[in-house]
Order: structure tokens, then sequence, then C-alpha cells
């Protein structure tokens, strides 16, 4: 039993001991299945975070890609602002007198808003603002706000701004110094890059001819020391762009910079004495910046000097009207990265840029000597293609191009016609002439240039060179496109209609109509150019005999090209090596090439022209040989004393030569001293001008002219209506009265007449009277008494009657003789007989000091007036009043004395121009009679015609831009120069001039008496 027991025992404790170890074991087993479960939760925790993180980063990016879509969408709106300003500053330079205007165009027309920045009249927008975008008296209270037009400042200028994009702020190259900086991948143009994002460089870079990268952008604290008060300032600098702008603090970048360092080609960078300062020497002043270390200074040195070299290597800095051979928009693949960009090859050189519109290039590519070739793919896989994020099409054409030393880069091209057209002038660019591209022609040419146009090659006698009767079935350059193809091919047989058909003066419109539609269509076209040109080179040569001439009228057609625009390289040789050797005095044909030769000259130096020629440019051209001539055409310029005078030009001459063509035959002054302007009338027959810019071809104005009338008048004749030309006064300073010549006092005493006669210029009945006899002294000489003897009193009484009648239509108003009986108006004729006789003895030019001395009492006199009916609300009543501009900025004027209302000064106009159908006026303080001064700033809207809103615009825009130069010229005077010319202020009286009365000056009365 015990037995028993202790073997039941025995198996007890083993039991309990198995039990134990399995507890054992499951303990462990569940200890470890925690510690894997903990893990395991921990490791989703962690998931859940990189989830979270991962989300809400792609949240932040696509708040800033949809952000980024906003501004671009918002910048193209306000791209036309920005082109509007940069216009503006370039009419400015080129023609001093005139100061800002649109373009010529004779319909569809639309009136433009001017704000006044910094003492100059700067263009808003080139048509009216709507109720939406004319904004607030609120808002166009600051006068920085006025740069948007008076939209919303804050608006303007906040992380959502066109304008800080338009800046320039080099958001990628901000660095983490504050918490404000934004992100490279916020701002980021270079959206079809495949490089990928953490392999962006902090600056940006422009390769350069080694192959390296130069750095272009750059940003960080400099010192800077203050204009007036000379202290160490330390600014945040954003160079991008080719800007410098300068802020407080990074934070501010999204703000207004503080200042900008404007860089250009003439700009330079001279080290100071130390190693930690340098001088920016620009065109109007020199910066001294420091930094805070050597190393610091260095790079921002380098980086100057790359931006610097940059520009001078660019023709859109060095030659802005350099012309592309070609230009588009390709894919640049290099070291494995994609990118869209804009090409153009000028020159030898290849240059691309972010988009059309930008002037700084991203890099350049020498192509002189480099290997020129087609490929099949521009790099080694397709994965590559894959992997950059952009779905590049499977039939795209590729073209390598390396230069001496250094890797390739892949141009991808999409289609056929367009890839010939750039490895043909790829290759003539890279000097290459043992290459077969091009079309047959073209190859020819480069033959001839291997052989440097010997006369004695055979390859001139190639029958593709020389004149043909058949048409062609190809075009001979080659074009980007199937459709400009085809058009080659009827421009072909256009010049061989005008070369065959022979000219029949009874018909000759039909030669005009030929030679208008074949030369338009390479205008519209410009692709077609050089094809026109290899065109009537092949049809002006014979091949039997050899290098003889071919027709004349392919001579003339050729004519009337050069004068309009000039082929690319090798062509331009071509032309040139062709003219070289057919030019001869002795024969009709030599004498056009002569012509020919003198009109290439000229528009190498003048440019290109922007409209067809006109019936008048052609008929010049195909009935009298232009050889004889050296301004072929001719146009009378009409004066306001009923004269004109007829003035040359040729196919170049612009405005600004034509006036001073047109002084100098006259014997007056330019027009930056007298205020003349050119006036062409308006093709529709409206009592409307059209002020004409200095930089404008007169040969564009008269075709643009003769194009708008033949539209507005359809069926008519197009020879019965030309073009007028009107020479006259627009800006008038009374401090350059002092240097008029007697021509230009005879044209102002007659404009002051029309004034009078228009009810301009107030004066009454009796002082009219004296200025008409003034007039008829000029005019007819000595009033001739009737003959005593009864026979001839007759004849003298009626022939002294007709006199009289004449002078009082011509010179006295006609609101003063309406409704006068027969014997008032007799009486009339005695009482300007009598003055008229006391003028015996007096030369024209005393009368006409007389004249001037008493019109310029008045204190508007030289003024432009414009009939304006205020809208209501509005304090000068509904009725009609004067709005006076002149050099002292623009007043209201009662309508029927021409009492003053109220004066606003240049610097109290913030914006003017159209709003909707009307003329719109913000002005700051006002200084006149009545009105106090209860608001920072008014708007008044006056109802006027749409032509007049924007002469008036223009002309405000003139003189104030014309007297921000003047203040600006007179800082070159010395001291006693400029205390010179403010002294011959109170003696001008003496010259018959009085200066004009400032703006809060009123008027005494109605009349000069």
């Amino acid at each position: 039993m015990e037995e028993k027991l202790k073997a039941a025992n025995i198996q007890t404790s083993e039991s309990e001991t198995r039990l134990y170890k399995r507890s054992q074991d499951l303990e462990t087993l569940v200890q470890e299945k925690d510690d894997i479960i903990q893990g395991l939760e921990q490791q989703l925790d962690e998931q859940k975070q990189m989830r979270f993180q991962e989300a809400k980063i792609v949240e932040e990016k696509a708040a800033k890609i949809k952000e980024w879509v906003t501004l671009k969408l918002n910048e193209i709106k306000w791209d036309d602002i920005v082109k509007g300003v940069l216009r503006c500053s370039g009419s400015l330079s080129s023609y001093s007198t005139s100061g800002s205007y649109t373009s010529l165009i004779y319909k569809n027309m639309t009136t433009p808003v001017y704000t006044t920045l910094k003492g100059k009249a700067t263009q808003l927008s080139s048509s009216p603002f709507s109720d939406e975008s004319s904004g607030s008296e609120e808002e166009e209270s600051s006068r920085s706000s006025t740069r948007t037009s008076g939209s919303d400042s804050r608006k303007g200028s906040g992380t959502g701004s066109p304008r800080a994009i338009k800046r320039g702020v080099s958001m990628s190259s901000m660095t983490s110094e504050s918490d404000y900086a934004i992100p490279p991948d916020a701002y980021s143009t270079d959206t079809e890059c495949s490089e990928p994002e953490q392999k962006l460089p902090k600056t940006c870079s422009s390769s350069s001819d080694n192959g390296k990268n130069e750095p272009l952008e750059k940003s960080g604290y400099l010192l800077k020391m203050g204009g007036k008060v000379k202290t160490w300032k330390r600014r945040w600098f954003v160079l991008k762009g080719g800007e410098l702008l300068y802020y407080k603090s990074p934070s501010d970048v999204i703000r207004k910079p503080q200042g900008q360092i404007e860089l250009s080609t003439s700009s330079s960078i001279v080290r100071g004495d130390g190693k930690q300062t340098i001088q920016m020497i620009t065109e109007k002043r020199v910066y001294y910046l420091t930094a805070d270390s050597p190393n610091i200074l260095e790079e921002w040195i380098r980086v100057l000097q790359n931006v610097l070299r940059v520009q001078a290597a660019s023709p859109l800095f060095t030659q802005p009207e350099a012309k592309p051979a070609m230009k588009g928009l390709l894919t640049k693949v290099k070291h494995g990265y994609s990118k869209r960009v804009w090409c153009a090859l000028i020159g030898k050189t290849l240059y691309y840029f972010r988009s059309q519109e930008d002037k700084f290039p991203l890099g350049r590519i020498k192509l002189w000597e480099a290997r020129v070739e087609e490929v099949d793919r521009s790099c080694d896989s397709d994965e590559d293609y894959e992997t950059s994020g952009r779905s590049l099409l499977s039939t795209h054409y590729t073209i390598a191009v390396q230069p001496k030393e250094q890797g390739p880069t892949y141009l991808l091209i999409g289609s056929k016609h367009e890839k010939d057209t750039w490895l043909y002038h790829l290759t003539v660019a890279a000097g290459s002439t043992t290459v077969a591209v091009g079309t047959e022609f073209e190859q020819l040419v480069g033959k001839l240039l291997t052989v440097e146009g010997d006369p004695g090659s055979q390859l001139w006698r190639h029958p593709t060179l020389c004149y043909s009767k058949e048409g062609i079935t190809s075009p001979l350059t080659t074009l980007p496109s199937e459709a400009l193809q085809t058009e080659a091919i009827k421009l072909f047989k256009t010049c061989q209609l005008f070369i065959n058909v022979a000219i029949d003066a009874p018909a000759i419109d039909y030669h005009v109509s030929l030679a208008q539609s074949a030369l338009q269509v390479c205008l519209t076209h410009p692709e077609l150019q050089n094809e026109i040109y290899c065109q009537l080179i092949k049809q002006s040569r014979k091949r039997q005999p050899p290098g003889q001439a071919g027709p004349m009228q392919g001579w003339q057609l050729l004519a009337l090209c050069v004068g309009l625009f000039l082929p690319q390289q090798p062509f331009l040789w071509l032309l040139k090596l062709h003219l070289k050797r057919h030019a001869d005095s002795r024969t009709e044909i030599g004498k056009y090439v002569i012509y020919c030769q003198r009109c290439v000259e000229r528009t190498q130096q003048k440019g290109e022209r922007k409209a067809k020629p006109s019936r008048m440019e052609i008929l010049s051209i195909l009935l009298r040989n232009p050889y004889h001539h050296s301004l072929p055409f001719s146009i009378p310029v009409h004066l306001l004393n009923n004269t004109y005078q007829v003035v040359g030009f040729d196919a170049c001459t612009t405005v600004e030569e034509f006036l001073s063509t047109l002084n100098q035959d006259t014997g007056m002054r330019r027009p930056a001293q007298s205020g003349f302007a050119l006036f062409t009338d308006d093709p529709s027959g409206r009592d409307q001008e059209h002020c004409l810019q200095g930089s404008i071809k007169i040969c564009d104005i008269i075709s643009k002219w003769e194009q708008a009338s033949k539209e507005m008048h359809p069926g008519k004749s197009e020879s019965t209506r030309t073009v007028r030309l009107t020479y006259k006064n627009r800006l008038y300073f009374s401090v350059q009265a002092r240097g008029e010549t007697d021509r230009e006092r005879l044209l102002l005493m007659y404009q002051t007449s029309e004034e009078i006669l228009q009810g301009q210029f107030p004066v009454n009945k009796e002082l009219a009277l004296e200025m008409a006899a003034l007039l008829a002294q000029v005019e007819f000489g000595d009033f001739e008494r009737p003959f005593s003897t009864p026979a001839g009193q007759v004849t003298a009484q009626s022939k002294s009657n007709q006199s009289l009648k004449q002078v009082l239509e011509r010179f006295y108003p006609k609101q003063y003789r309406q409704g006068c009986s027969e014997d008032q108006l007799r009486q009339l004729r005695q009482r300007l007989s009598a003055r008229w006789m006391s003028l015996r003895g007096r030369t024209a030019s005393d009368c006409i000091r007389i004249y001037l001395t008493v019109a310029r009492k008045w204190p508007f006199f030289g003024a432009r007036l414009f009939e304006a009916k205020p809208i209501t609300p509005s304090p000068f009543q509904d009725a009609l009043v004067w709005l006076a501009v002149h050099k002292d900025g623009i007043s209201v004027l009662e309508y029927s004395s021409m009492r003053l209302l109220v004066s606003y000064g240049p610097r109290n106009l913030m914006t003017f121009g159209g709003c909707r159908d009307d003329f719109m006026l913000v002005v700051g303080q006002s200084s006149g009679n009545g009105h106090p001064k209860d608001k920072p700033t008014e708007k008044y809207l006056f109802a006027m015609p749409k032509p007049k809103i924007l002469e008036m615009t223009l002309l405000i825009a003139s003189y104030i831009n014309s007297v921000h130069q003047q203040k600006a010229a007179a800082h070159h005077l010395s001291a006693p120069a400029l205390l010179s010319a403010q002294l011959a202020g109170p003696k001008s009286r003496e010259m018959g001039s009085q200066p004009l009365l400032s703006s809060n000056r009123p008027t005494k009365g109605p009349t000069l008496l």
C-alpha cells in the first residue's frame, strides 16, 4: 500500500513538474506574443504617424500647387499691365516730346489708363477700366496703390500677388534662416524639369560654354550704405532674373521691396580697399555693399559677375533688335534630365529661356564648329523618359548638338518639318558645309559659300539658281510646316505673275495688288521671308548668257522687298553678292540694283517694317527709277497758315528723321524744343487726329492709313483719298518761348486763331476784331483803299469788300457773325477796315509779335481745351465744362465764361484715362475756388467722345513725362546755367511771352481785356 502511495506521489510530483514546465512555457510564449503585439502596435503607430505626416505634406503641396496655379492665372491677366509699362518706358527714350503713345491703330480704338509714379506717367492698362477694376476712393487714397489702378493694395502685394512674381523674388533660393521663408516648390517656375526635387540647387544656374554651371541667383544678408544718411544698414538681398532687390528681412520678400539695384550691361563691380567691401556701379548711382565675411562677399561677387557676363552675352540685352533665325518651344535633354524651354537661334549661338517672354536666358550653346546631327533617341533607354514624369511621344525627332570638348545636348522636336528646319539652321550656324542638309537650293548656297562666291564657278549655272518659266513643285528653303510649304509654292506663282505680266499704266493696280498680297504673306509668316528672297534671286538671274540680269519687274519687286525686311544668313550674304554682281549705273536694271544696295544698308540700320507697302510706294517704284533720288518718295505736310511743305523720305525713314528734314526745310527747332508734333487725319473722315511716334516709319503710317481707309469705305476708289499730314504745336512750355523762330511764331498765331474760331479762346467782339485785323495784315499786307476816280471806284470797292469778307470768314468768330443783319455786317467790315488801315506799314513780324503778346496774357495760352460733361455726383454741377490740359496739370473751366473753377497739378494727378465710355480722373488735394480739401482723393467722371478721351489721356501723359525729363536734365546743369534759366522767366515778357499762371491762380475775367 505504501509502495502504491509512493508511486502515486511520484506520479503526482512528476505531473506537477510537467504542468509547471508547461505553464512556464506557456507564460514564456504569451510574453513573446505580447512583445510581438507590442512591437506591431508600435510599428502601426509609427506607420500611422508617417502616413499622417505624408498626408500633411501632400496636403500642403496640393495647397501650394493650387496657389501657384492661381498665381499663374492672375499673372496672365497682369502681363498686359507690365508690358504696357515697358512700352511706356521704351517710347520715352525714342521721342521725348510726344511722351507715351499707343500703337498707331485706326480702328478698334481703346482708351488707356495711366498713373503717376515717381513723377512719370506710367500706363496701367491699354483698355479702359470697368466698375470692378476702377476701385473705390478708399483704395485709391494711397499713392502706392495706383500701381494697380485703385485695386486693393493688400491683394496686390500679398503672397498671391503676381507683382511678387514679376519682381523676381528668389523664392527658390530662400534659406531656412527665417520661419517665414517660403519653400522652393511653392513658386518654382521650372515645372517641366524632370530632375528630382531633392536635387534642385539653392541657386539657379546657367550652362556656360565650358559646360560648367554658373549660379545666377542668390539671397542673403548684406550691409548697404544709405543714400542720404551715410550709415550701414543690414538688408536682405535677393538676386533673381537679372534683378537685385533688397528687403528689411527675409519675411518681407512677399511685400514690396525697399529698393532695386538695376543691373545692365553697363554695370560693373569694383572692390573696395578692404576685402569685405564692393562698389556696384550702375547707370544711375554707385552702391556700397559689404558682407559679414570675405567668403560671403566672394560668393556674391562671383554670382553678380556671372549675371553681368550672361547679360553682356545675351543679344536681348546688347542687341534688342536681333532677329532669331529660328525660335520655338523644344524639349532640351542633358545628363538624363529633360526640360521644356523656349529656344532662339541668334547668330551662331542657341539661347534657351524659361518662356517666350523672358529676356534672361537660362543658358546658351555656342554652335560654331559644333557637331550637329539627327539621332534616333536622345537617351539610352525609354526608362529615362518614364522616370522623368513626362509622356514624350515615341514618334519625336531628336537633334544632337555637341560643341567641342563638351557633352551632347539633345533637342526633342515634335514634327518632321520642324526637325528639318532646325537641323538646317543649326548646321549652318555650326559652319558645316559638308553635311547634306536642307533643300537643293540651300545646299547649292552652302557650296557657293565654300568657294566664297567665285564668279567663275559652274554652280552659278545650275538650273535651280537661274530663272525658270515653270513653277516650282517644292519650296526653295526648308520650312517648318506643310502649310508653309504650300504657301511658298503659291508665293512663287504670285511672283511669276508680277514678273511676267507687262505693266499697263491704266491697269497698274493689278501689279499693286500682287505685290501687296505677296509681301503681306511674308510679313504674316516671317518664315517665308527667306523663301521670297531666294525666289526673287532665282528669277532675276538668267542662265544664258551667264550672269545676265533677269526681267526688270523682278528687280522692281526686289526693290520693294529690301525696304521691308531682310533675309537671314546665309541668304543675306547671297543677296549682297547678287546685288554686287549686277550693280551698274549705266543701265536701268543696274540703277535699280544700286537702289537695292542702299535700301539693304538702311534696313540694317533702322530695322524692319511692320506693314506692307502702300499703293503710293509701289507706284513710285514702278513708274520711276528710285536711283535718281536719295529720297525717292515725297509727301506734303500741311501747316496751319494754309501752306504746305513737301518732304522727301525713303522706305526706312522714321517720324523722327522725317521731322528733322521738315524742321530744317522750314527753319524750326527740333520737336523737343518747339513742342510741335506730326499728326495724321483719321481715315474715317471724322474730326480726329493721330499724333505719331518718333520710331514709327512713315511708309508704315501711310500703308496702315490706306488699309484702314479701304476697309472703312468699301467700294470706293482707293486713290480718291490720301493721308493728310499736319504739323502743329502739341506741347507748349512758356520757358521755351525765348528761342522761338519766326516760323514757329507764325504757326502759333494761326493755331491760336483756329482756337478762337472754335470758341476755345476767350475774346470779346472788339478784341476779336483787332486780332483779325492783325492776321489780315500778315496774310494780305496793307489794306488797299478804293480808288478816288469814278471809273475805278466800283472795281476797287468790290475788291476791298471781298478782302474784308474773306478776313471775317477766316479770322472772326462765327458766333459773333451769326444773326447779324446786312447793315450790321457792313458796319463790322467798316470797323475792320479802320483797324486794318491803322496797321499800314507794319511788318508781318511786328503783327505776329503784337498778336502773341496779347494772346499770351490769358493764363491758359497754349493749353488744349476739351469739352466735357461731368457725371453726377460731381461738384461741377450738371453742365458742360472745359478741361484745359497744360504743363501745370489740368484745369476745369466754366463753359461760357472760361473762368477757372479748379486746377490740379501734376502731383495731384493720381490716375487718369478711360473708365467704361467716360474719362476718369483720380486726383489728390486740389487748389481752386470754393472747394474744400475734405477728402485726400477724389474720383471724377466726365462724358466725352472716345477719340477725345484717347487724345486727352495721351496729352496729359506727354506733359507729365516731358516735365519729368526737363527736371532730370536740369540736374546736369551747372549752378550758373540753372540760375540763368530761372532768371529768363521774368524777361520772357519782353520777348512777347508770359509764363502760365500757377495752378491755383484764378483768372480775373472772361476776356483778355
